[in-house]
């Protein structure tokens, strides 16, 4: 764009870094609706605040409540969607925390998009593989229920594709493990990764 110049800041990320006494990243929750995203989200969020962590959640939701309250669910809004996110995420990672990010982000493509506004290990794609009847049969907020009845059009596993990430740093099969065995499981590779 002409006529804007970033500036940099005072303070580095790495030195904010320091500071915090972890590396910063961004932990990208993906998997359909019903899968756990946001519940396991906040668990590892939770461990991280109590072992004196600086960490955050963005959730799908909640950002489609205020910052994504213009975008709707066709294919280009679900686009900007996730780039919005990605750009957010891409800040708080600047900031020195750990943001855990929970979207269905369903296609490959955009989370790809997202993964190249990060630095080398910056990024850490969570797949929660998790059947679709499974999800279905949770349905927390009944979205499976509208989507059926074709109240909710454009929904991802009944009527718009879900593509399965082809190479995600964790994978968790949601319907096998608890959330304390899920939460650990990251934690660890958290750990291996020396982000923390």
């Amino acid at each position: 764009m002409s006529n804007i110049i970033w500036h940099h800041s005072t303070i580095t990320k790495k030195s904010r870094q320091l500071m915090n006494g972890h590396k910063s990243c961004v932990l990208w929750f993906t998997g359909l609706s019903g899968s756990g995203k946001s519940t396991l989200a906040n668990a590892v969020d939770h461990e991280l605040f109590k072992r004196g962590f600086r960490s955050y959640v963005l959730d799908g939701d909640n950002i489609r409540h205020g910052l994504n309250s213009d975008l709707r669910f066709g294919a280009q809004d679900r686009k900007e969607n996730i780039r919005r996110i990605g750009e957010v995420a891409k800040l708080f990672v600047d900031s020195g925390q750990i943001v855990s990010s929970a979207f269905i982000s369903p296609f490959v493509e955009d989370r790809d998009l997202v993964r190249s506004m990060f630095e080398k290990d910056e990024f850490i794609e969570i797949f929660l593989k998790c059947p679709i009847q499974v999800c279905e049969n949770r349905d927390p907020k009944g979205l499976y229920k509208k989507a059926r009845k074709g109240e909710i059009p454009d929904f991802t596993g009944i009527d718009s594709p879900y593509e399965i990430p082809h190479k995600p740093e964790v994978i968790i099969e949601t319907h096998k493990v608890t959330i304390e065995q899920s939460v650990t499981k990251i934690i660890s590779f958290l750990e291996e990764k020396k982000i923390l």
